[in-house]
């Protein structure tokens, strides 16, 4: 019986699998890395707002506490976005005719909320509770970032879990004491993994990596 195939393709057929097995890692190498930069992530992208809110302004300028806005944030897993009537503590006395508060104003007079653009947004399959770190001497900037030097707010760290999982493995490494957690200003001093494990004892913090702790 005559060959159907020139000997030719015994080659070609290698030639293929190992160039598909190339195409493959390519495309999973790609899929990996764009999952890490800003084009994904958003790290280091400001998001517009309406109307533009300025955290510099007010955390930086004023010295607004945290929780003067997200008043939730110390008993619920939800931070809280502020109510109008939060916003209109100030600004029925200052600034009340400023065109670019008229968002601000038109949802005091309807009663409708601003839409404000989330920014640090976790898919619906995880579940994170900010009371819960909070209390146990997790602060603001270490998740947030400067937030105090931030005219326009963007995400300062991509939320993926392997960031979440540098923490939970190793909590010590970004604990601080309860009074500091909504201090801006405060920098983790030269032996903090050691005065980490202090309170890492002393707040009760266990090392959770289990996925149930996160996916529920």
């Amino acid at each position: 019986m005559a060959q159907l195939f020139h000997r030719s393709f015994n080659t070609l057929s290698k030639a293929s699998i190992v160039v598909g097995g190339l195409v493959a890692a390519t495309a999973l190498t790609l899929v990996a890395t764009a999952n890490t930069t800003s084009w994904t992530t958003y790290v280091g992208v400001a998001r517009d707002q309406t109307p533009p809110f300025s955290h510099k302004h007010h955390v930086a300028g004023l010295g607004i506490d945290c929780r003067f806005c997200h008043v939730t944030v110390e008993e619920s897993g939800f931070a809280g976005i502020p109510a109008t009537k939060v916003c209109m503590t100030c600004h029925s006395q200052v600034w009340v005719d400023a065109p670019i508060l008229e968002p601000v104003r038109a949802s005091y007079r309807t009663d409708k909320s601003v839409e404000w653009l989330r920014v640090h947004d976790l898919p619906d399959f995880v579940y994170f509770d900010h009371s819960v770190h909070v209390a146990k001497g997790v602060g603001c900037s270490t998740c947030h970032g400067q937030v105090d030097k931030m005219p326009l707010m963007w995400r300062e760290n991509t939320l993926n879990m392997g960031w979440c999982l540098s923490c939970h493995r190793d909590p010590a490494k970004f604990v601080r004491p309860k009074d500091k957690v909504f201090d801006m200003s405060w920098t983790p001093p030269g032996d903090q993994h050691e005065q980490g494990e202090k309170l890492v004892l002393e707040n009760h913090i266990t090392s959770k990596t289990n996925c149930g702790v996160c996916h529920r």
